[in-house]
């Protein structure tokens, strides 16, 4: 399906600034919004940082993205929505990296006490140190 039919199928109008978004998200990664605005302005040569925030707000109630907010850091979207996936996060250097579910669909975690909610989301953060970040520490030591 082409971007400009996602955009439909998910109720959306077509914009320039949409598809060059979902572009970027394309592309991969867990980018900040400033990321995403650079490489945007790459294609459009002019979009404003709130063009882009509102775009990524769509996008994530659309759920063609994920905003995710990893403690200490500032938010960041991706692509890979709409399946049940977390996040393994690098305590040295930030890295984020995607973790399938092993416990299946959504949520993959029942609280003790829901409260009365209706939970459809377990958000699972592992925090570590990636491969690099083992390698400087050991050279450090």
């Amino acid at each position: 399906m082409s971007s400009e039919e996602l955009l439909r199928s998910r109720g959306l109008r077509v914009t320039r600034p949409r598809l060059a978004v979902l572009d970027v998200l394309a592309e991969g990664g867990h980018l900040e919004v400033d990321e995403i605005a650079r490489r945007v302005r790459g294609r459009l040569d002019s979009v404003s940082i709130q063009a882009v925030y509102d775009v990524l707000a769509a996008l994530a109630r659309a759920g063609l993205s994920r905003r995710i907010e990893p403690a200490g850091s500032p938010a960041r979207y991706e692509a890979r929505a709409g399946d049940n996936h977390h996040h393994i996060v690098c305590r040295g250097c930030g890295l984020i990296s995607d973790v399938d579910c092993a416990h299946g669909g959504a949520p993959c975690l029942d609280p003790a006490d829901g409260h009365g909610f209706e939970v459809d989301e377990a958000e699972i953060t592992f925090w570590g140190l990636c491969p690099d970040c083992q390698m400087r520490r050991a050279a450090d030591d």
